[in-house]
């Protein structure tokens, strides 16, 4: 594969060639791997003016960026080029330029299916028949589905917790869908000793190394539609930290490639009912298990398994930390919803939350530039959508009735 060169161990920093391998052989499991690009041979056929000159309105127009080989993609579910809305109303509201990626319109309704694209089409690739993963829901349908797409089959590990509508995907794309009677933690620990006996292939973003590389490509649409005039900061709801990692490994690529000028600072943002990063960064201690205690499931991960890029995507962009409530998150639904038309699940509005709770903490400065990531669609959790919006009104069918309900 000409366009990498290895991997790198993100623990002790050794280099290994690139296999089939998804930790690092002397770290073990939390030694987790960064591919390492050749950014000269990438280069000469990946540049602004190439993609200038591509129609590929998808995340695979960045297949350069992808450690996949050379195919035809154009069978693939189109994840990606979601849209990036300048904002009408909010920014001014927070005295700052804000733009809002709303990744909740992808194929199955999350930014998860840029992973899961990659996942797939790296399981086409060696051969597998069958793909696995855990989750608390999105990763498990953005899975299920782009799998189904290209004929695999999949089995899903999700908590009892998740939503009924993320199971319901899960169950329409044709998934073996395994409730675990547990946290997060017991999920995630069932699917890789099934995955292991079972020999599927894993789709873990928090073991496998190529998940942050498919969801990288958020960060590279941003650039391109902010035509390489990045914003001074991107805001990331953050769980596991793969995510994050993958935004901060994006907007490194694209600086390496001499595309854009700057990375910008990024805002990485929890629910202060699952906080370890922002625990972890305001005590300047490693990072300690927290219970998982947040209506926003999709970023409920008391021990995040892919720590060090999401601490690195935070320092190394001189970015911050932050934490909002459940009612700062419920409330940011409404706003984004009704100010944006933006509909975005609990998790999918962390990141909104943190922005303005980042700006009346004098974080993010008046007047400067933000985009926000919207991660996932609100139809995702309808029972949470419901709570923030409130009840309809209940009315006869007469004007009088109508006149009378005061919603008028």
């Amino acid at each position: 594969m000409k366009n990498v060169l290895g991997y790198k161990c993100t623990l002790c920093g050794a280099s290994l060639p690139y296999d089939e391998s998804m930790t690092c052989p002397h770290c073990g499991e939390k030694g987790i791997l960064d591919i390492v690009f050749d950014y000269g041979y990438i280069k000469k056929e990946f540049n602004r003016e190439t993609l200038a000159k591509d129609r590929t309105n998808s995340m695979w127009r960045y297949s350069a960026l992808m450690p996949l080989a050379p195919r035809d993609f154009s069978p693939f579910l189109r994840v990606g080029w979601t849209p990036l809305y300048p904002s009408n109303s909010l920014g001014e509201a927070l005295g700052i330029k804000l733009f809002i990626k709303d990744d909740g319109i992808n194929p199955t309704a999350s930014l998860k299916d840029r992973a899961s694209g990659v996942a797939v089409a790296k399981a086409i690739e060696l051969g597998y028949d069958t793909i696995a993963c855990s989750s608390t829901g999105n990763a498990a349908s953005s899975c299920a589905g782009n799998a189904a797409r290209m004929g695999l089959k999949t089995v899903i590990f999700v908590p009892q917790r998740a939503p009924e509508g993320k199971v319901a995907q899960l169950m329409i794309f044709g998934a073996k869908v395994v409730s675990v009677m547990g946290d997060y933690k017991a999920t995630f620990d069932l699917s890789k000793a099934a995955i292991e006996k079972y020999g599927w292939y894993n789709r873990n973003a928090g073991i496998n190394p190529i998940l942050t590389e498919g969801k990288k490509t958020v960060a590279l649409e941003i650039a391109e539609q902010l035509n390489w005039n990045v914003t001074d900061w991107v805001a990331c709801s953050v769980g596991d930290g793969c995510t994050i990692g993958g935004v901060y490994n994006g907007f490194h690529d694209l600086y390496e490639l001499g595309m854009i000028e700057r990375i910008p600072r990024i805002l990485g943002v929890q629910s202060t009912g699952c906080c370890p990063f922002v625990v972890a960064a305001e005590k300047n201690e490693p990072l300690k298990p927290m219970e998982e205690n947040t209506l926003a499931d999709s970023i409920a991960v008391g021990v995040p398994r892919n720590p060090v890029k999401a601490l690195r995507a935070v320092s190394a962009s001189n970015g911050k930390w932050i934490a909002v409530s459940d009612e700062d998150i419920l409330d940011t639904m409404r706003v984004l919803g009704r100010t944006e038309g933006v509909f975005g699940e609990p998790a999918g509005v962390t990141a909104t939350a943190g922005v303005r709770a980042a700006v009346k903490a004098g974080i993010i400065k008046p007047g400067e530039s933000v985009t926000t990531i919207s991660t996932g669609s609100g139809l995702k959790d309808v029972k949470n959508a419901l709570r923030a919006a409130g009840k309809p009104t209940l009315c006869e069918p007469t004007l009088a009735a109508l006149d009378k309900s005061g919603i008028l």
